[in-house]
């Protein structure tokens, strides 16, 4: 990430809606928003591949939930955060992965600029190729602050993605179960 690169583009937002970059309020503001850019972006730095990668032998091949995983993403078109919940559920295969590996899936990918339908299946992918579960959902839940601040400024209202992949596909038993679970 290049720090001086963000610092310079604050100050030129700063300037452009007619601040004064040296008032002091905002002298330091620069630095303070490339330092909080490191941290929310971070997901451009990390592999969730290395979070799955850790994995256990398993006999039991009954369905593994987590639910209600809290991430705060941004929205690439607006750059405006985007947060909520993220719930996966995953068949294993012989194997399962540690419960907070599926957090740190979701971290990874929540932190970079997003959409959120890329961003489920993102998530579904990465569990479907690392772990080769015999099936995977992940299903999202987020408000948007495009949508509540700005704009049509609905606040409350919600945006639910899901992406099924294996047997989640074409078992809508299992589909089932699993929205039942999660509510």
């Amino acid at each position: 990430m290049d720090k001086e690169k963000i610092e310079a583009g604050i100050r030129l937002i700063l300037e452009g809606i007619g601040e004064n970059c040296q008032r002091e309020g905002l002298k330091e503001t620069p630095e303070r928003v490339a330092r909080m850019y490191e941290e929310i972006f971070a997901g451009y730095h990390d592999d969730a591949k290395i979070h799955l990668s850790k994995t256990f032998n398993a006999e039991n091949n009954e369905m593994v939930i987590e639910k209600d995983i809290t991430f705060y993403s941004c929205c690439e078109h607006h750059i405006l955060p985007f947060f909520g919940k993220a719930h996966i559920a995953y068949i294993p295969n012989g194997k399962v992965v540690g419960i907070s590996k599926l957090a740190r899936c979701v971290e990874v990918y929540a932190k970079r600029l997003q959409i959120q339908e890329q961003m489920t299946a993102q998530i579904a992918q990465a569990i479907m190729t690392e772990l080769s579960p015999k099936g995977v959902i992940v299903a999202i839940e987020a408000e948007h602050t495009c949508m509540t601040m700005r704009g049509v400024k609905k606040p409350g209202s919600k945006t639910f993605t899901y992406c099924c992949k294996g047997e989640f596909e074409k078992n809508c038993e299992l589909r089932s179960q699993f929205f039942s679970i999660i509510k």
